[in-house]
């Protein structure tokens, strides 16, 4: 059953979201060094429960916070998503070395993630 393993918030001004973040909960930014602007979030001790994200600059004036679920054949979990009535939002891509990321809209407008790790992703 796939889980919630990742989160991404979309800000307009990274420096004040990452201070807001740092400041009220003590989460950690780090740049990411592949081909984009993202900032990956450290929550805290790996040992207990919970699960890190990233941050981004707003691409969609509704974005705000998105979940991404590891599958294990996203080309599966697509014909399901659309099969059931929801839609697809930004189609399959690849994020070198990671894997590949699609974004999807639920039947009630809210927007998720499905990530299928794959360190050949090209």
């Amino acid at each position: 059953m796939p889980r919630v393993v990742h989160f991404e918030i979309h800000v307009d001004d990274t420096d004040r979201a990452g201070k807001f973040y740092s400041d009220v909960f003590g989460w950690q930014f780090h740049k990411w060094e592949g081909p984009e602007d993202y900032w990956l979030i450290s929550t805290g001790d790996r040992n207990q429960p919970g699960i890190d994200g990233g941050m981004m600059k707003r691409r969609d004036p509704a974005g705000s916070v998105y979940n991404t679920l590891q599958v294990e054949d996203l080309d599966a979990y697509i014909e399901k998503v659309t099969g059931a009535g929801g839609e697809i939002c930004v189609p399959k891509m690849a994020i070198p070395t990671v894997g590949w990321l699609a974004y999807f809209k639920d039947t009630e407008g809210n927007v998720f993630g499905m990530m299928q790790a794959d360190a050949n992703a090209k």
